[in-house]
């Protein structure tokens, strides 16, 4: 015990010592927890008796033998009955005279935390006054003497009520308190209406989960609390249960374009618990995964056809040789070179299906969103006729994020090139960006020319299909769709008002800045520690370890310094580095995650929910690429 707790344990002890009651505190194996002086000065007790740890059944032998339960006289059966009474924990109050003629009144009540507490309260004095009042009052008729002394003790018995009650009160009011604390600081909206619709329990975490909406809501009508247009998407489901279903449902909402998952519980009064949480990164996580499946199934079914049309195509080329080589007629000539360049399209071919197929994936870096705009359109210009106009609009933030630069240009400029062969020899192609609250990046490419037909807006994106004939591979746009969704994103195609419209919208993640501060390393293998610990401070970082999800917790909340944190996803303890992301994320605190767990793992599929993730080994250049590098002086 240290020095504190003896003090603690001190001051109780003095406490009780004051209190004119006997009291003593049994544990759930009915032995002493705490007693005051009073408890051994009224029942005569031995030191060993009133010692933590001292057995119930010892002291009621003690008192047995000293003959305070007199006229019962068989030790055993008064220890068995009285241990068997207080094993039952139920509460109980009664009075009786003991051998040396004091009468004692005994309350007892369970503990909440298991246990058992007993107050024992000499009331001899009030008996005599009773008596007295009996022989002083022989014009009083016995039934009025024995309702007053029925009376008196009903008081008494009422008054070890009360103090139960309170007690239970105050207990109530404390889990009311600890729950409460717990759903405030769950990630999600935890509320209650009623069956017309008003809040009468909110865990005040509306705004974490709906942008823009009020936090203090109790009272409020949910239509209002959420605005029109949330309302408007939930309705059906609220009214579906008050009906007595459970539903659970997604959105978007308008605000930010967050995605919302609700789920809608009736009690049994006509109200409703409500949950609503947000997942957008787990759903930009889903879409990422369920893209990257699809991928591998087609890598499947294409590998062993590619492989023996490979070998057919060789098989052509070689034969077209040597027929190149032979004396032939002049018009076989052109056959034999269109058979040639027939061979070879279909070899440039199999490299886009191997590429659209391979088990590849992102490599996001910190990107500079202008400066990559502004190649585009260096990159982009020489290829477009002369009468062919391409802008840039430009409106995003001046911020660095998280992305593969190479595979969005390359994107963007498949995007511009199929812009430029719908305008023909003039027209405007327009790119502007700009970002939807801070979830997404949001890319638009329109041009002027005559849109898309009505059948390539339902098969655009499928592999293959392409409207420019033999000069087309029908693989440019379903690589794009491909890059989106391996980001988390999406791609969305229509007609403007002049003429095709291509939406990329990819995850709107800001790089961690270079400040060449104090870097926290969360890794649990020494070895492992000291190589990223050399990578951060080659970077310009100071750095402090840790090996848990606490102790990294602890560091960063008492060093205000800390400006990055480099965590493996399996650490010491059960709390793992996807736990310490997200205890992290309300900070601001930028986490980059490293792991050498495979891809398929459910914890890596987790962790991508965060953000990028590091696959150990990797160079001090992969780590850097995830920092936004400092501005020059």
């Amino acid at each position: 015990m240290n020095r504190t707790s003896k003090q603690h344990a001190a001051m109780t002890t003095a406490g009780l010592n004051l209190i004119a009651q006997a009291l003593s505190i049994y544990d759930n194996d009915l032995r002493l927890a705490v007693c005051n002086r009073r408890f051994q000065e009224m029942f005569d007790l031995p030191d060993h008796l009133v010692q933590p740890g001292a057995s119930f059944a010892d002291t009621i032998r003690y008192l047995a033998e000293a003959d305070e339960y007199a006229p019962e006289t068989d030790v055993e059966e008064i220890v068995r009955s009285r241990v068997s009474q207080a094993l039952d924990f139920v509460p109980h109050y009664l009075e009786r005279e003991r051998p040396n003629g004091r009468t004692i009144s005994i309350e007892g009540s369970p503990l909440p935390q298991g246990g058992w507490v007993t107050v024992y309260t000499d009331i001899t004095r009030a008996k005599q006054a009773e008596q007295l009042l009996r022989s002083r009052s022989e014009e009083l008729s016995e039934r009025l003497i024995a309702h007053t002394e029925d009376l008196s003790a009903a008081n008494r018995q009422l008054e070890a009520t009360n103090t139960a009650l309170e007690e239970t009160k105050r207990q109530l009011t404390e889990i009311e308190g600890r729950t409460r604390l717990t759903t405030e600081m769950m990630p999600a909206h935890i509320a209650h209406v009623d069956g017309d619709g008003y809040y009468t329990y909110t865990n005040r975490r509306l705004s974490t989960v709906f942008p823009g909406r009020p936090s203090d809501i109790l009272g409020m009508h949910i239509s209002d609390a959420l605005g029109d247009r949330a309302f408007e998407r939930i309705e059906p489901h609220l009214l579906a249960a008050y009906k007595g279903s459970s539903p659970v449902f997604e959105f978007t909402e308008s605000h930010g374009s967050r995605r919302i998952r609700v789920a809608f519980t009736p009690d049994q009064h006509g109200g409703v618990y409500i949950l609503s949480m947000d997942v957008t990164e787990e759903t930009q996580a889903r879409v990422a995964l369920q893209q990257a499946r699809r991928r591998e199934m087609a890598a499947q079914m294409t590998s062993g056809l590619a492989h023996d049309f490979s070998n057919l195509l060789t098989i052509i080329l070689g034969m077209q040789g040597k027929l190149e080589k032979m004396a032939l007629p002049d018009d076989a000539g052109p056959l034999v070179q269109g058979t040639l360049s027939a061979a070879r399209r279909g070899g440039r071919l199999l490299n886009r299906i191997a590429e659209m197929t391979s088990q590849r994936s992102l490599r996001p870096q910190a990107t500079d969103m202008h400066a990559l705009l502004d190649e585009l359109k260096v990159l982009a210009s020489p290829s477009l006729p002369q009468g062919v106009g391409l802008s840039i609009l430009d409106n995003l933030p001046d911020q660095v994020l998280l992305l593969d630069a190479g595979k969005l240009q390359d994107a963007l400029l498949n995007l511009i090139l199929n812009a430029r062969d719908a305008c023909g020899t003039s027209g405007q192609i327009t790119v502007s960006a700009h970002t939807v609250g801070l979830t997404w990046v949001e890319i638009t490419i329109t041009d002027t020319g005559p849109g898309f037909s009505p059948e390539a807006l339902e098969k655009a994106l499928n592999p293959f299909f392409t409207t420019k004939g033999s000069e087309g591979s029908g693989l440019g746009l379903p690589m794009v769709y491909d890059m989106a969704k391996l980001a988390g994103g999406d791609i969305r195609i229509g007609n403007g008002i002049t003429g095709a419209s291509i939406t990329l919208r990819l995850p709107y993640r800001p790089a961690p800045e270079a400040s060449g501060g104090m870097a926290l390393l969360v890794e649990d293998s020494a070895e492992l520690r000291a190589a990223f610990r050399d990578m951060l401070i080659d970077l310009g970082y100071s750095v402090i370890e840790a090996a848990s999800v606490d102790e990294a917790c602890a560091l960063t909340a008492d060093l205000p310094d800390i400006v990055l944190v480099l965590s493996d996803i399996k650490l010491e303890g059960p709390a793992t580095g996807v736990d310490l992301a997200a205890r992290l994320d309300e900070s601001g605190l930028p986490c980059i995650l490293m792991t050498s767990l495979p891809a398929s793992d459910p914890l890596f599929r987790k962790a991508l929910k965060c953000g990028p993730v590091l696959r150990k080994p990797f160079t001090i250049h992969q780590l850097s690429e995830l920092i936004k590098p400092e501005p020059a002086a």
